[in-house]
């Protein structure tokens, strides 16, 4: 179906074509038309599919129009990255048509956030949760003329903790009101969420569970302690002679900022996405990346969320997620409207319950190529040492004051340390034993995720 079959304003049909868009996806083609028509949606669908248009077209057609109050229209988003994103999407829709529109999240002046409100009178706003329940409290923003509610990527929402402040949302905004909500997924948590304020929706399913069809999807088999020396080799290869964007997905925030700092030191322009970045320090590497003057970008699930950029050709799964929804998510930030993409998995053998799992969502096996040609990598293989007893001077007697550790290595005696150093000696020698607990031959990785779970525990 082309966007012509829908009855939008000659200005809104101008923005579509201008935005090159003729032929609607199924996720648009479905929800459009209910959309405009103001009846509750229940869209199911991955990201990549195209509905940000899907609700953001019904929502600035229906705000030109009717009448003229603000705000009266709401879109719910889960990260500051994807309200931004659909920011921009409305102002390129809205263009030319007169409506209003803003932007609210956290990591910015809530100041000049109530300052705006109060100059622009927006009609539409795009906010996250956490920063709208703020500005409503302070009195700067105004819910009750709300006739349009959208919850975007409602499933990432419930996973950050967000489902008390919705819920908070709903009950102060009108009853009588049109509800919109997409997700991936669809939790118990979202179903009951469904069934409390959404009025005999219109259900539209888009694969919901599984990736988008434009997706080639790959498995290399590898040992916990090749990783590196094989993501080396897929981004120097095939990878490199593509004029794409790379996306590297790891389970901690720590191994995120550890595998860039590395991959630059190759000779990659590599930025990482996690969450001890501060928001000035996340803009600056999603803004590398978008423009393109970084082609790898290596990111945790969380510090991911919201990401939409188009020349993103390949995902790969340096360590795989702990659940097919969170696989879907990923590879999901590749192969948007209907372009060509490629997800790799890096699959050790303790992965491979989850590659079952995930095979059986997709409906088919994935791709196994071989990564036994790829040699170990001395930098990222921890040293071990069998631990002969503490050590001995040449008349049999142990150490005293300043000793040689295993190692062969100077080490002062814990005597005299500090208190500061000796409260740090003993967190290393905790961490040191849960590791050991952990694997008797521990890889750097393992250690790095292992280190991170203990501080977790603390």
């Amino acid at each position: 179906m082309e966007f012509t079959s829908f009855d939008f304003d000659d200005c809104i049909m101008s923005n579509i074509r201008n935005a090159g868009f003729v032929t609607a996806t199924p996720i648009q083609e479905q929800a459009i038309m209910p959309g405009l028509q103001g009846k509750d949606v229940l869209g199911l669908a991955q990201t990549g599919t195209g509905k940000t248009a899907a609700f953001l077209l019904p929502l600035i057609q229906r705000i030109l129009r009717g009448e003229h109050c603000v705000p009266r229209a709401l879109v719910l988003s889960p990260t500051r990255e994807l309200a931004m994103q659909t920011y921009r999407a409305a102002e390129l829709f809205s263009r030319g048509t007169g409506i209003r529109t803003i932007s609210l999240y956290g990591g910015t002046s809530t100041y000049n956030q109530i300052k705006a409100l109060k100059k622009d009178m927006p009609e539409l706003i795009i906010a996250c949760p956490g920063r709208l329940l703020d500005l409503y409290e302070r009195k700067a923003i105004n819910l009750k003329t709300i006739e349009m509610l959208v919850l975007d990527e409602a499933d990432e929402m419930l996973d950050l903790g967000f489902l008390p402040s919705i819920r908070r949302i709903l009950e102060t905004i009108p009853k009588k009101h049109q509800t919109m909500l997409f997700s991936a997924t669809l939790p118990d948590a979202i179903q009951s969420l469904v069934k409390q304020f959404l009025d005999n929706p219109v259900r539209i399913e888009i694969g919901h569970s599984k990736p988008v069809n434009t997706v080639t999807h790959f498995v290399l088999h590898v040992g916990q302690d090749k990783k590196y020396e094989l993501l080396k080799s897929v981004l120097n290869s095939e990878i490199k002679e593509s004029e794409g964007q790379t996306l590297v997905f790891t389970k901690t925030k720590h191994r995120a900022k550890k595998l860039a700092e590395e991959l630059a030191r190759d000779g990659h322009t590599t930025a990482s996405l996690q969450g001890n970045l501060s928001q000035i320090q996340r803009d600056k590497a999603m803004e590398k990346f978008r423009t393109g003057k970084v082609n790898i970008m290596v990111a945790t699930d969380i510090a991911a969320r919201g990401i939409d950029i188009s020349k993103i050709t390949h995902v790969i799964n340096y360590d795989m997620p702990d659940t097919p929804e969170a696989y879907t998510h990923r590879v999901g930030r590749t192969g948007r409207m209907m372009r060509e993409g490629y997800a790799l998995s890096f699959v050790t053998s303790a992965d491979r319950r989850i590659q079952r799992t995930i095979e059986k969502i997709i409906g088919k096996p994935l791709e196994v190529h071989a990564a036994s040609a790829i040699p170990a990598p001395q930098n990222f293989v921890a040293k071990q040492t069998e631990y002969k007893g503490r050590p001995k001077n040449n008349n049999g007697e142990h150490y005293k004051g300043s000793k040689k550790n295993c190692s062969g290595k100077d080490e002062t005696n814990v005597n005299t340390l500090t208190k500061k150093n000796r409260n740090s000696r003993k967190n290393t020698v905790k961490r040191s034993r849960y590791i050991s607990d952990t694997n008797k031959n521990i890889t750097y990785q393992q250690h790095e995720y292992a280190q991170s779970q203990f501080a977790q525990r603390e």
